[in-house]
């Protein structure tokens, strides 16, 4: 696992806001469930790249079009991949932009990212907004671990042996950034999906 406090300046994080801003009007945060049971997320999200991921009561998987509008989701931002190109180490593009917007109260259980089918690409993590406690174990459920605030700017990677780890966002710190108007903070996660 790679962590890189402040990778982007403030200008280069208002930067990728005003193109996020421009691809949830094309493709609106919408409210995921999960699977069998169709309990809310407590997050908000959408999708930039040509495929995206989602939950319902089907499962979780990754698809070309948003689910409310069964529209193709919109590219994933220059400024956006152009972090994936400088942090990644990973010679293909990413094919999907996880967005997710964590309000007040809004959190992630542990979990892995394992819908993929190419472990060797890394999963990068952009953070914007107010800080988060974030939590990540080992590749197994239940061991130890470790937590880690991420602040607007800072970027993670989960590659090699962390890119099955277990890992979650215990909670958020409201207040601790004044990068989005009404506050809360805003989570990419840039993943290769399909074997190169």
């Amino acid at each position: 696992m790679r962590y890189l406090p402040e990778f982007l300046d403030r200008h280069a994080q208002e930067q990728v806001l005003r193109d996020l801003r421009e691809a949830v009007a094309v493709a609106p945060l919408f409210t995921p469930v999960m699977p069998r049971t169709g309990k809310p997320f407590s997050v908000r999200m959408t999708n930039l790249g040509p495929l995206g991921w989602v939950s319902d009561k089907a499962g979780y998987r990754y698809q070309a079009s948003h689910p409310e509008l069964s529209t193709p989701w919109p590219a994933i931002p220059v400024s956006v991949l152009a972090v994936w190109n400088r942090v990644s180490n990973y010679a293909h593009p990413p094919e999907a932009c996880l967005v997710n917007f964590y309000g007040g109260d809004a959190k992630m259980g542990l979990h892995q990212d394992r819908d993929e089918e190419d472990f060797e690409a890394p999963v990068v993590s952009i953070s914007l907004g107010d800080t988060a406690l974030f939590r990540v174990g080992g590749a197994t459920r239940g061991g130890k671990t470790r937590s880690l605030k991420l602040a607007s700017g800072d970027v993670l990677i989960l590659e090699g042996a962390s890119r099955l780890a277990f890992h979650g966002i215990d909670r958020v710190i409201g207040g601790s950034s004044t990068l989005l108007k009404d506050g809360g903070r805003i989570n990419l996660t840039l993943r290769r999906v399909t074997n190169p």
